[in-house]
């Protein structure tokens, strides 16, 4: 038997949400959100942004994993997660803002008015375009305050709840920033923002340099979280619910938001499109058994299968993309050593993609 195997970091349980946490953390956290990344366009004012280069300026769209090239693709995506609601990022999504109010439009043209959706911006843009988001359907708008600085969103930020928008707050917190982000928690409390969502500020490929100038390192082994970022963001948080404060403050950790979030979503994606052949491991993933032919003899050899075998043919797929023949894990590691062909145990992500995480070879046939 040969192994060859890719893991992600996974945890095996997801925290309760808070009482007064949003409608899109609520959903998020069950990982039932759709993931619209809108536009790679951005300011790029952030030297902890955590934005691989492969997205960064880009001009297309991805839901979850799945690259789209228009919004019929978009809504093929969220079917096939049975989403509850969108969260719409980038990039920051008001530098699209058409396609971005574009995007709300079909989601709740498609979805209905129960289909929640949460947008991410930096930008203190222009108040008439609170009232635009709000004709389109958007429900929940969180601003990221580039440098703290707040005065400037202050206009934006009282039309967009003005205009009936849940309007809040997402921001890392920022180990170095411990000072300003306290005082800032007593200004926002002269505004009409319902909630402030505050991150564990990650280490990513995407901003390791500038993190390092900055002198953060990863706080521990299993968590791209930068040391010292949970601990203040704990601290705020008891301030704010031990305090007289007019919003809801939430932690998020890196660990959580990369692999609680993740894996929720993924789990729900596996429910919703699981073939007769597959089944959903213990992490999550897809399995499936394989049986590789070639274009000339699969049928034959699925032929054999059904006759020899007595299997259902409902039972049993061939994948021109990998020239194999899929069905349960169970059937082939029964059959794999009675035939002469490559046998092996198929591990996928359950995305659009299917990226192909693990293969075992099940009898000494390698292909």
């Amino acid at each position: 038997m040969i192994l060859i195997t890719i893991k992600l970091p996974v945890i095996s349980s997801v925290p309760p949400p808070d009482m007064d946490d949003t409608q899109g953390c609520i959903q998020c956290q069950a990982g039932s959100k759709l993931v619209l990344f809108v536009t790679g366009k951005c300011h790029w004012m952030c030297d902890y942004c955590p934005l691989s280069d492969n997205r960064r300026e880009i001009d297309i769209m991805y839901a979850n994993e799945r690259p789209c090239n228009d919004f019929t693709e978009v809504i093929e995506e969220a079917k096939a997660m049975n989403a509850t609601g969108t969260g719409i990022t980038g990039g920051d999504p008001m530098m699209a803002r058409e396609r971005s109010i574009e995007a709300i439009k079909h989601l709740k043209k498609e979805f209905g008015p129960n289909h929640h959706i949460h947008l991410y911006t930096s930008i203190p843009f222009n108040t008439k375009y609170a009232k635009e988001l709000k004709e389109a359907g958007l429900d929940e708008i969180r601003f990221h305050l580039l440098k703290l600085e707040l005065e400037k969103y202050i206009p934006t930020i009282e039309a967009c709840a003005k205009a009936g928008i849940l309007t809040g707050i997402e921001l890392p917190a920022e180990p170095d920033k411990a000072e300003i982000l306290e005082k800032l928690l007593d200004q926002l409390n002269q505004t009409s923002i319902s909630f402030i969502n505050l991150n564990e500020l990650e280490i990513t490929v995407g901003n390791y340099e500038n993190m390092e100038l900055r002198g953060f390192n990863i706080s521990n082994e299993i968590t791209a979280g930068a040391e010292g970022s949970a601990e203040l963001a704990l601290k705020l948080k008891h301030k704010v619910s031990s305090g007289d404060y007019n919003f809801h403050l939430k932690f998020c950790t890196s660990q959580y938001k990369d692999a609680g979030q993740l894996r929720a979503r993924f789990s729900r994606r596996a429910k919703a499109n699981l073939q007769l052949w597959e089944e959903i491991s213990d992490d999550d993933t897809i399995v499936f058994g394989a049986i590789y032919s070639s274009v000339e003899d699969y049928e034959n050899h699925i032929l054999e299968l059904t006759q020899e075998f007595e299997l259902d043919s409902r039972w049993i797929n061939w994948n021109s993309k990998y020239e194999r023949i899929e069905l349960p894990i169970s059937i082939v590691e029964e059959i794999c050593d009675e035939i002469e062909i490559p046998c092996a145990q198929v591990e996928v992500h359950p995305t659009h993609e299917r990226l192909e995480v693990g293969l075992v070879w099940l009898n000494n046939y390698v292909k």
